[in-house]
C-alpha cells in the first residue's frame, strides 16, 4: 500500500534552515505530483510547494525564494529545503501524493489521496 513518511522537522531559530524529507513506497513515485502542505495551530492546512512528474515546481507566495522542493526518483524521496526560516513558518508539515497521474494543476487538499503523518517545524524569534 502507499506510504509516505516524513522526517527532518526540528526547532530552529529565525534565519535558520531545515531540510524535510518524505520517503514514498507502494507506488511508482516518479509518475505523480507530490506536494508539501503545512498546518499551523488554529489555521487551515495550506499548500506550500509542489513538484510534478517531470520536475516542474510551484510555490506559495509566502515561501517563494526561501523554500525549494525537489525529488530523487531513484530514492523515492521528496525534499523541502527551507532557508531563512521565520516564526510564521512554524507548523506541522505534511507531504502528500496527488490522486491522479502526472501534473499538479490544482493543489486542493481533496485532490490528494495519500498523506504522511507530518513532521513538526518550530521557528523561534
Amino acid at each position: 500500500q502507499v506510504q509516505l513518511v516524513e522526517s527532518g522537522g526540528d526547532s530552529v531559530q529565525a534565519g535558520g534552515s531545515l531540510r524535510l524529507s518524505c520517503v514514498a513506497s507502494g507506488y511508482t513515485f516518479s509518475n505523480y505530483c507530490m506536494a508539501w502542505f503545512r498546518q499551523a495551530p488554529g489555521k487551515e492546512r495550506e499548500a506550500v510547494a509542489s513538484i510534478n512528474w517531470f520536475g516542474g515546481t510551484s510555490y506559495a507566495d509566502s515561501v517563494k525564494g526561501r523554500f525549494t522542493v525537489s525529488k530523487d526518483n531513484t530514492k523515492n524521496t521528496l525534499y523541502l529545503q527551507m532557508n531563512s526560516l521565520k516564526p510564521e513558518d512554524t507548523a506541522m508539515y505534511y507531504c502528500a501524493r496527488k490522486s491522479s497521474l502526472g501534473y499538479c494543476n490544482s493543489l486542493a487538499e481533496s485532490d490528494f489521496s495519500y498523506w504522511g503523518q507530518g513532521t513538526q517545524v518550530t521557528v523561534s524569534s
